[in-house]
């Protein structure tokens, strides 16, 4: 199969003579710069001359200079892309729609926070009377009271203030109930008129109750505050335009005094961070991103230009935002009060360019071509250089990226699998074929509903770590980004240093190696017991249940959950899988009813129960149980027009609980980020503090039961947490421990000397080859990547969480890629690419990494043999190793509500032909995925990552054979 050019269908036509085709052409690029260039000539010329002269030495060019001028030229852009594209009009009612907020945020400014906010206290509001002054001012308004109405009536009562001094105290009495008094944030949550910024006591960040928990003592929020979470839908929507733009007036704009710390972080005299009361270094935006010149062009209305300011420094701008980072909002200038909600307004901007026509094409567009970003304006031309980049999580995409600008061809692998896109969408077909493109006119044709949404593996921890509370078709928009530029080929289901290694990489023509392989192995925590069945590792349970699709309806998935559930840790990943594990637990007991009632009128109860053992049995009675308890409760509340009260059920069960050894405020989920913790309250979820797991108490099936923890207290003069000598013991029938994940650095102990460690990351060596400490910290002074430099040239470089600069969340992964893919282009730059071309290097991946059915063998009434079509896999194969075989959802089949995709099967080869690149696998028909391989059909593409694992050292080269159900769940015998 041939990599032939990437080309978008033609689709309408776009203006100034340009197609949709030309925005992925090299050329057509430099076109269309030239075209702008011209067009603004004939509107500021002075401007266009600017513009050109800062691409000549964009480093000379002060830092206030340089945001005034991409602030001037940035409504020129807008208007540019507006005509490119024919959405003017649409365009036009946008910022007539920001324009309509001006006079809201205008009353908010001059006369809710300067006037009636000044010297409140929640004290003296609760002792204003909001009801009666809230009729006086209707009466005075001569209409109902809304937010509106009382920005309209006191926007024309500030024109005359000595004519409506009676009315305007009324106003400001009102105001000051409606934002302080604890009854006015509760009628008014709603209205950014009355939301203003509070007081920020660092231990208090968490508004909690103390309730008893089996003898614990353990916050939550009062159940007033409680929210109902339906199944695993967007939990969090964000804020609006308008909540938007509120958070760019409270901004006060400090780049212009060089003092925006929000992006470049807050500094000592000594030039040092400073840390916050917590510890946190607080180094701004890792990404360095123009933080304040984004709210300006967000403020005057101008919405592309405002995204095009963002893409400068972060074009992968989908996968951060809102719910994702707020590195930015802890450096703000506030620090005594609360901060912009920078991630909000930003994620807001690109939606609001992204809900344009074309929106997305916009989006994509400015990532290549950005006459903002005056370093790199365009991609660079062809250098004839490939990377190989492992990996494809946040440091990898980014840096996938960021390599192409630079004139790159990216190649990049995962070893989750990776679902194939609608070719007409992505134009890659499922076997890594090029075809043309349609352009997405409208962004929803594109999402999916995360209910419903196919678990696509691209994304790494942003697929399988990060929760619905954030919109995970971002990480479509990502990949199209990517997958549509024709310098760039993907693979999943890919083991780096089993399929393909170091060695055979530089050998197939790769010019450098970068290593984004993100954290690996989880903390495990030493209690006696630690392995019963219950007992899993959280970022497991996360793992399974983000790409399995076991909380779908549709799927055949299986991921067990019992009540109660105890979390134990007290990071973000505790906090996401406290709450995703109790969301699960209402889909998973719903779907196991329906399914038992639906079995149970088609064959019968006795037949349905047959095979069931004793646990079986108590399990299955637990769980309709509580699943016919639920349907009560959505009766009822459908009855009575109200939202149905899962929260008191669940709890009443035993619930979710977070068990921590120290302090809440000590865990890195409060010092890091306390709104998450605030977020899984708010569904519900406890928090335990001062609890050391000690023993994982089991039934007599050996099923965990409860979880006897040691009881530990703060210690104020020692400052410190010391036992107490007492012991608590939580019910618990899942225990999920989220007690840290180490970096992914297994190849440097399975290919010894290929790459070598530093403590538990990688090393790190300077160019000529001495051993280098680089700092933890995510804006080093001196970015040191490079861990590995060969006699020829060819180097390996390494980011993200295997990092010591760049570990530990999604933003410094991706500010760890955008430091250092200039190392990497300058060490390319040093040598001459490969002789193998580009495009052929992607078309033998393509036949030799994209595994494909051969034949499918009925052995016995019981027994097939996959025979599968992976040349590399089949060579890199040695006996006693293992592979993970599964079918790729999209291409799955259905049968009435169900989809056939199967979970990961554990499988060893039976034979091996690596001349024709056949590798054989025998399984064991025993229900649930492993029945599902019988349909699979010659010429399907699957999945089959390996070789893993250590081969068996026999004389002979016969090989034993693994058959069996689910991954880790399958027999072995010879």
């Amino acid at each position: 199969m041939k990599n032939t050019s990437t080309t978008a269908s033609p689709g309408p036509a776009i203006g100034f003579g340009f197609s949709f085709p030309d925005l992925y052409d090299h050329d057509a690029l430099y076109r269309l710069d030239a075209t702008f260039l011209e067009w603004l000539r004939d509107r500021d010329a002075s401007l266009e001359g600017r513009l050109k002269a800062a691409r000549v030495n964009p480093a000379s060019l002060p830092r206030k200079q340089a945001s005034e001028l991409i602030l001037e030229a940035g409504p020129f852009l807008e208007d540019f892309v507006a005509e490119l594209f024919g959405i003017t009009g649409a365009l036009r009612d946008l910022q007539e729609k920001q324009a309509r907020y001006a006079p809201l945020l205008s009353v908010k400014r001059r006369f809710v926070f300067r006037k009636a906010a000044s010297g409140m206290t929640p004290e003296k509001a609760n002792a204003i009377d909001g009801a009666g002054v809230g009729a006086k001012l209707a009466a005075a308004c001569g209409e109902p009271l809304t937010e509106d109405s009382y920005t309209r009536h006191v926007s024309r009562w500030l024109d005359d203030e000595k004519a409506w001094v009676s009315e305007l105290a009324l106003a400001a009495e009102y105001a000051a109930w409606a934002a302080f008094s604890a009854e006015g944030r509760a009628k008014h949550h709603h209205d950014i008129l009355f939301q203003l910024p509070r007081k920020l006591d660092p231990v208090r960040l968490v508004d909690v109750e103390t309730v008893d928990v089996a003898g614990a003592a353990a916050f939550q929020l009062h159940p007033s505050h409680w929210r109902h979470r339906e199944g695993f839908d967007l939990t969090d929507k964000g804020t609006d335009t308008k909540g938007a733009l509120d958070q760019a007036q409270y901004c006060i704009k400090c780049h212009n005094q060089a003092k925006d710390s929000c992006s470049t972080g807050l500094r000592e005299k000594t030039g040092e961070f400073k840390s916050s009361y917590f510890g946190v270094i607080l180094n701004g935006c890792p990404l360095d991103e123009k933080i304040s010149e984004m709210h300006v062009a967000k403020q005057a209305g101008n919405a592309i230009a405002a995204v095009a300011i963002v893409t400068i420094d972060n074009p992968m701008a989908a996968a951060t935002g809102h719910r994702i980072c707020n590195d930015c909002m802890k450096s703000c200038i506030y620090q005594k009060q609360d901060p912009v909600d920078i991630p909000q307004a930003e994620t807001r901007s690109l939606k609001d360019v992204l809900d344009l026509p074309y929106g997305f094409e916009i989006y994509s567009l400015l990532t290549r071509w950005n006459p903002l970003n005056f370093d790199r304006p365009l991609p660079k031309r062809p250098t004839g250089h490939k990377v190989l980049i492992v990996g494809l999580g946040p440091a990898g995409f980014t840096l996938a990226h960021h390599l192409m600008n630079d004139g790159h061809t990216v190649v990049g692998i995962d070893g989750l699998k990776i679902e194939p896109l609608n070719a007409e969408v992505s134009g890659v077909t499922p076997l890594g074929e090029r075809v043309p493109f349609l352009p997405v006119q409208d962004v929803n044709d594109i999402y999916e509903n995360l209910n419903d949404r196919v678990m696509a593996g691209f994304g790494g921890v942003a697929e399988y770590g990060i929760t619905v509370r954030w919109n995970k078709n971002f990480l479509k928009v990502i990949r199209l980004l990517l997958e549509r530029r024709r310098q760039f080929a993907m693979f999943g289901g890919v083991r780096f240093g089993g399929t393909l290694t170091l060695d055979s990489a530089f050998d197939m023509g790769f010019d450098h190696v970068a290593l984004c392989m993100g954290a690996g192995r989880p903390t495990v925590i030493p209690m006696k017991n630690g392995l019963a069945k219950g007992v899993r590792q959280a970022s497991d349970f996360l793992m399974g249940l983000q790409l399995t699709g076991a909380a779908r309806r549709d799927t055949v998935a299986n991921l067990q959950v019992r009540l109660p559930i105890v979390v134990i840790g007290g990071g973000l990943t505790a906090i996401d899988t406290a709450t995703e594990s109790l969301a699960y637990y209402v889909v998973q007991v719903e779907k196991f009813l329906r399914r038992y009632e639906e079995l149970v009128s088609e064959a019968g109860e006795a037949f349905v129960r047959a095979t069931w053992h004793a646990e079986d049995r108590d399990t299955a009675e637990e769980f309709l149980t509580h699943a016919r308890a639920i349907r009560a409760e959505r009766v009822a509340a459908k009855r009575e027009s109200r939202e149905p009260e899962l929260i008191t059920l669940l709890n009443s069960w035993g619930g979710s609980t977070v068990a921590y050894r120290r302090r809440m405020i000590d865990s890195p989920s409060y010092t890091l980020n306390h709104e998450e913790i605030n977020k899984a309250l708010e569904e519900g979820v406890r928090f335990a503090e001062g609890l050391s797991p000690e023993e994982v108490i089991v039934d007599q099936y050996g099923h965990a039961s409860a979880l006897r923890l040691s009881v530990h207290q703060f210690d104020a003069d020692a400052n410190k947490l010391k036992a107490t000598g007492e012991f608590v013991t939580l019910p618990a029938r899942a225990i999920l421990v989220a007690a840290g994940t180490q970096p992914n650095t297994v190849l440097a102990r399975e290919h010894e000397g290929s790459v070598l460690l530093d403590g538990k990351y990688f090393r790190a060596i300077d160019e000529c080859g001495n051993l280098v400490h680089p700092e933890k910290l995510a804006k080093p002074s001196k970015v040191e990547v490079l861990t590995s430099m060969r006699l020829d040239g060819k180097a390996v470089t390494f980011f993200g969480d295997l990092h010591p600069s760049f570990a530990g969340n999604v933003v410094k992964a991706m500010g760890g890629a955008r430091l250092g893919y200039p190392v990497v282009s300058k060490l390319l730059e040093r040598s001459v690419p490969s002789p193998v071309d580009a495009d052929a290097l992607i078309d033998k991946l393509n036949d030799e990494m994209r595994a494909r059915v051969h034949e499918v063998i009925r052995l016995t009434p019981n027994i097939i043999e996959v025979v599968v079509k992976a040349p590399m896999a089949a060579r890199a194969f040695e006996p006693g190793q293992f592979y993970r075989l599964q079918n790729f959802e999209t291409l799955a089949q259905s049968t009435r509500d169900t989809t056939l995709a199967m979970e990961g099967l554990a499988l060893t080869g039976a034979s091996v032909n690596r001349e024709q690149g056949l590798l054989s696998t025998i399984v064991l028909e025993m229900g649930g995925s492993s029945d599902l391989c019988a349909m699979l059909k010659p010429g399907e593409p699957v999945i089959l990552m390996g070789p893993t694992g250590t081969p068996t050292e026999t004389p002979s080269q016969e090989t034993a054979m693994l058959v069996g159900g689910g991954l880790g769940n399958a027999v072995l015998f010879s």
